[in-house]
């Protein structure tokens, strides 16, 4: 490739990388002002009256609750001792208002920022209605005001309907973040009544808190149907472009999907899930997201953060008079934690990743990433219970070396192959000048030269090529990790995030900046340092142009676009794995080469074959 060829390329992925960072920061911004329209809608709205609001079937965004009667709470810590989890139970859709999460603080604060560790993680917080609520149907939504009732380890609701229906919801908590519902629709009147569609509020998907940039990215709704899942980010309902960004479309207001096979449903975040799993032998019609106004805003404005509403859809039935519908629910509201998810039920045991979402499609690396990032999380994991005095940043060392440990007998070959490619150097200049005019011939000998000397051009790009999938998971692997977030490192305040030392206040409209300033982050500096030191000390392949050799050499500067604000777990592997290359290279350099075999003069058709001896 020439000069001109590396040029063009290397310009592509600089504007490849810019793209990807604009796109995310617009996303934020149309997610924000869809956010301001929404609430300002919302503000305008008449005060809710004693008359039920109006419903059509399958409506989940158009709901308000009459103040008219107090608010009853009740709240409950898990069933187990120092239990991890504290739920809030509200009168008001008889269903759980939030789920705190007591072991995770709701903010990671990095060193430059002041630390609060008062708050605590709690999923569907701000969420305009409760977890369990059911809507849809005007005859089960009444005023939307139940009774509660402290029941052994759970709770009861119940709420008696003007049409003759009694909704009961009976929450059982469990270990593992576990909540069973059963609920009972009973026909008390004295004819049948018919029941139509049902949304049942699996939950709402809400950023951590005002900071949580990743929310857009990483947040949103997703299902499965026992063979794969299909998630659908927030920006999926406020954007007006494709991915590609220049293909218009119409925002969806709506999310409908499923056929009779929705296995789960759930909202979730970066690291958290609000999850519902129907019973067995329950069929759930389809399910349904739509973007909601949160009660909470943006930190750094005013502006309200947008949440995703997700709901399962029982189909339509008919109660005849004394009879009871009864649907049963398993909810998970935790962190989406590999080791917790597989532990609930068949439907997850065998799919736990899928609940992760380590990605699909591009983001996923269609399915490289997700693969390898299973397998890399398990491991981390693993060493970690080998070694649980050591933290995850020294666990990401650990792994880091292992990993170049198992592919050191392949790097080491390609090394020494470099090395027998420099050496040739001499014979190759021979060969270009003698054939400068038949570049056919040129090439046929150089092949000669190589097959008689064992070595292969490609062999350089082995170890990259192998080595692709396993930095692919990597990648994709930390940021679903809740094992790093808040994990320590030496300044690294929280693995999961940038390694911000401080930042640049006023700078706010360049790559990079946050609406705080232009962050300082040392650790993708310190990786693209020792990848630049690590190109140099390469060995120089025969007959590439000087130029584009330096051009090569600084390559790794790409590498800042994609990992300067990305996970500083990311950068500690990557400059981990950097430094144990550049060791590597050391140890080959003074490794001993088999001497070249130069290529043997070709004889002229007119000069004749040597006479044997006798």
């Amino acid at each position: 490739m020439d000069k001109t060829g590396i040029t063009v390329i290397v310009l592509c992925l600089v504007l490849l990388g810019v793209w990807f960072y604009e796109s995310e920061k617009y996303e934020n911004y149309v997610a924000q002002q869809k956010a301001a329209a929404q609430a300002s809608a919302a503000a305008a709205q008449p005060s809710p009256s004693t008359t039920p609001p109006a419903f059509t079937a399958a409506t989940t965004n158009a709901y308000s609750f009459l103040t008219n009667a107090p608010e009853q709470t009740l709240t409950l810590t898990g069933p187990d001792t120092n239990s991890p989890v504290r739920y809030i139970f509200t009168s008001r859709g008889g269903g759980i208002k939030s789920v705190e999460l007591l072991h995770y603080p709701e903010t990671i604060s990095p060193r430059w920022k002041p630390a609060n560790t008062d708050e605590v993680v709690a999923l569907n917080a701000g969420a305009p209605v409760p977890i369990m609520s059911i809507l849809g149907d005007p005859g089960l939504v009444g005023d939307g005001d139940f009774t509660l009732r402290r029941m052994g380890d759970g709770v009861e609701a119940e709420k008696p309907l003007p049409n003759g229906l009694v909704i009961t919801k009976d929450f059982r908590l469990s270990s593992n973040y576990l909540v069973s519902v059963d609920v009972t629709v009973k026909n008390e009147s004295g004819q049948p009544v018919p029941l139509l569609a049902q949304d049942w509020v699996v939950g709402t998907a809400t950023p951590m808190d005002g900071d949580d940039a990743n929310f857009p990215t990483y947040g949103g709704t997703m299902w499965c149907d026992g063979a794969t899942y299909y998630p659908y980010p927030p920006t999926y309902f406020v954007t007006n472009t494709t991915i590609l960004g220049i293909i218009p479309r119409t925002p969806k207001t709506e999310l409908t999907a499923g056929c009779s096979n929705v296995v789960w449903a759930a909202s979730y975040n970066q690291f958290f899930v609000l999850l519902g799993m129907p019973g067995t032998n329950q069929v759930v019609k389809e399910m349904m997201a739509v973007p909601v106004s949160l009660a909470i805003t943006n930190n750094v404005s005013s502006t309200p953060w947008i949440g995703v509403q997700t709901a399962l859809v029982f189909p339509p039935q008919m109660i005849g008079a004394g009879q009871a519908v009864e649907h049963q629910l398993l909810l998970y509201a935790g962190p989406k934690k590999f080791q917790t998810l597989a532990k609930i039920g068949d439907d997850l045991q065998n799919h736990a990743d899928l609940a992760m979402n380590f990605g699909k499609g591009y983001t996923g690396f269609w399915g490289i990433g997700s693969f390898f990032a299973k397998i890399l999380l398990l491991l981390m994991n693993w060493l970690h219970s080998l070694l649980p005095a050591i933290s995850y940043g020294w666990i990401i060392v650990l792994l880091t070396v292992l990993l170049r440990a198992v592919f050191w007998p392949i790097t080491r070959a390609s090394m020494r192959s470099a090395k027998k490619m420099q050496a040739l150097s001499p014979e190759l200049k021979t060969l270009k000048d003698k054939y400068k005019d038949d570049p056919t011939k040129y090439m046929q000998k150089q092949s000669e030269l190589f097959r008689q000397n064992g070595v292969s051009p490609l062999s350089g790009c082995l170890p990259a090529l192998i080595q692709m999938p396993v930095f692919l998971g990597f990648f994709t692997m930390i940021r679903s990790a809740i094992e790093l977030r808040g994990a320590h490192f030496l300044w690294v305040a929280d693995l999961s995030k940038p390694d911000t030392l401080f930042v640049i206040p006023g700078i706010t409209h360049i790559p990079f900046s946050t609406p705080y300033g232009f962050p300082i982050n040392v650790l993708p500096l310190i990786m693209v340092g020792v990848m630049v030191w690590q190109a140099h000390l390469q060995p120089v392949s025969p007959g590439v142009d000087p130029a584009q050799q330096k051009m090569m050499r600084y390559m790794p500067l790409f590498f800042l676009l994609f990992l300067y604000s990305y996970s500083a777990g990311m950068a500690l592997y990557m400059t981990i794995s950097t430094l144990l290359g550049i060791l590597q290279i050391r140890l080959i350099k003074n490794l001993p080469v088999a001497p070249v075999s130069p290529l043997a003069p070709a004889l002229s058709p007119l000069t004749p074959a040597p006479k044997r001896k006798k």
